[in-house]
């Protein structure tokens, strides 16, 4: 590789670090419970939360991308997670989810409620 593509690697490769931390520190860390007994006061905000995954579900778009979906619980309340790609997360493990909350999401004549739209998805 030339030492002007490696160069213009290490910038991307900055640029996108700085941007992913960028996002953390602007995401609001949340609970489950907040989001459920409040979800108003959240409605658009980028949001960190964490609890267990249940329910996960993947699936191809009729476009042929993959997609998930599952719900990430603290015991007692959950929301949903929608995610392009695929993930490594299973049933019953923990999850740390960074994405967008929405109070309400309408989708090709589907309604989704207290969904986090995940950009980035931690399992162990």
């Amino acid at each position: 590789m030339s030492r002007q593509r490696r160069r213009t690697a290490s910038v991307a490769l900055a640029g996108a670090l700085v941007l992913w931390l960028a996002f953390a520190a602007w995401a609001l860390e949340v609970s489950v419970r907040e989001l459920v007994e409040a979800p108003e006061r959240f409605d658009g905000q980028a949001v960190l939360v964490r609890g267990t995954v249940t329910r996960l579900d993947r699936r191809v778009s009729q476009r042929s991308n993959p997609y998930y979906t599952f719900s990430l619980s603290d015991g007692l309340r959950v929301v949903r997670v929608f995610s392009f790609g695929d993930t490594a997360c299973r049933n019953g493990e923990s999850a740390t989810v960074e994405g967008t909350f929405n109070r309400v999401k309408k989708t090709g004549g589907y309604t989704f409620y207290n969904e986090v739209t995940g950009t980035r998805i931690l399992c162990p």
